[in-house]
């Protein structure tokens, strides 16, 4: 087996929203590869903070907050200074990250999480809570589309779940000629396109025609399609796409690794 010690000469679409593409593109960059940045989600305001504020303004009355993206925790600390409540209002509430980004960001606001699952996906965080929210109260702050399994699940375990949400996710449309030219270029044409959310699998295939409908797959033979996750690999293969590299650890360095992994096996 031939040790590849970069990935100098492959090409990489990144399609995480721009303000958040500098970390993965950062990373592919360092160990040689070429990287195209053409954001397949843009991160947006709801179109009414009043539920949130609602349930930030009542956090003593609940028991757990769970946060399952950075841009949760995000818009949750803005509110919170907007409204002039501090740290001290989260009071005896306990903290639930999705995943190590989002404790991350949670703890540099300096809030203490309490629980980070194993597997950074929406069964392990109720997996982690199953024995502990019988009777409890718990606040889901959220994207305004996102899987309902977590208030679902702790729904039957006992739990009374409010959900609330915190942004919303939509469609770059400017992104549409961007994605359809590097496609078509011989030049930017790129080898592997990376996925870090099921909205990014959906946006993508959006993309690819006008009027939003699920563009032509032929213009994609050859692309290899790497996923941050099962759920996100879920949504590829419901597409229609391949998951041609899959990350084992459901974060940003893992999807490097898994595609470095890749490279080395090839």
């Amino acid at each position: 087996m031939k040790k590849v010690l970069s990935l100098t000469g492959l090409r990489i679409l990144v399609g995480r929203a721009r303000h958040q593409a500098s970390s993965l593109s950062s990373a592919l960059r360092d160990i040689g590869a070429e990287v195209l940045e053409i954001p397949f989600i843009e991160i947006r305001k709801p179109r009414s903070y009043k539920p949130l504020d609602q349930g930030l303004r009542n956090l003593d009355s609940y028991d757990w907050l769970l946060l399952t993206s950075v841009n949760g925790v995000d818009a949750v600390w803005e509110r919170l200074k907007k409204l002039r409540l501090t740290n001290s209002k989260l009071g005896r509430l306990k903290i639930a990250a999705i995943g190590p980004a989002t404790a991350e960001a949670i703890r540099a606001n300096g809030a203490r999480v309490h629980i980070v699952p194993k597997k950074y996906i929406a069964e392990s965080v109720v997996k982690s809570l199953r024995k502990r929210v019988r009777g409890k109260r718990v606040l889901l702050a959220r994207a305004k589309v996102a899987r309902d399994v977590i208030p679902q699940e702790l729904r039957k375990l006992g739990a009374h779940v409010d959900v609330v949400e915190a942004y919303e996710t939509t469609i770059p449309q400017s992104s549409r000629t961007r994605l359809n030219a590097a496609l078509k270029s011989q030049t930017r044409r790129p080898h592997l396109i990376t996925f870090t959310s099921s909205s990014t699998v959906r946006n993508f295939t959006a993309l690819l025609k006008p009027g939003g409908e699920r563009g032509n797959l032929k213009q994609l033979d050859g692309i290899l399609f790497a996923s941050i996750g099962p759920v996100t690999s879920a949504t590829l293969r419901q597409l229609g796409l391949r998951v041609d590299i899959e990350a084992e650890q459901y974060t940003i360095p893992g999807l490097v690794a898994a595609i470095v992994s890749s490279a080395i096996h090839d």
